[in-house]
């Protein structure tokens, strides 16, 4: 390793030196068992769900169970109504500003403690989000018609 290499590694989070101890490779296979077995666990629990709620409902099917449910209304039109494309596109647009702001929040909570690297990435990362929102704009696509 060349002089300074080290201090680079350290300073940008490039190739962070694994520790190749026996002891580490066990505690690794360790976290891998307890995750495995939550898993296993886990979904042995929701089968036993869906099992339980088959076994326990009740089979006695009518008319009146297979109606459709209105509120005590009559019925004045079908219900399968097209909807405008404008509410898919706002409904699209809040998921993804709202999925990216879920990303933000770990760099907000461990700002101090980033190194320079991960940084750089939050502001590609931001750079993107605003070419979006830009490219929403400039589109007409937040323009309510």
């Amino acid at each position: 390793m060349r002089a300074g290499q080290g201090r680079l590694r350290e300073k940008f989070l490039i190739f962070p030196q694994a520790h190749s101890t026996c002891e580490s490779k066990r505690m690794d296979l360790k976290e891998l068992v307890f995750l495995l077995v939550f898993i296993v666990l886990s979904g042995a629990f929701a089968l036993a769900a869906v099992i339980a709620s088959f076994i326990c409902s009740p089979k006695a099917p009518s008319d009146e169970k297979s109606a459709t449910y209105e509120c005590g209304m009559k019925l004045f039109s079908d219900a399968k109504v097209q909807f405008d494309v404008k509410f898919f596109n706002y409904a699209i647009l809040f998921l993804i500003f709202d999925v990216e702001t879920i990303f933000l929040f770990p760099f907000a909570v461990t700002f101090n403690q980033l190194q320079l690297f991960a940084i750089v990435e939050v502001f590609i990362f931001l750079a993107l989000l605003l070419f979006a929102l830009v490219f929403a704009i400039k589109k007409d696509i937040l323009r309510w018609q």
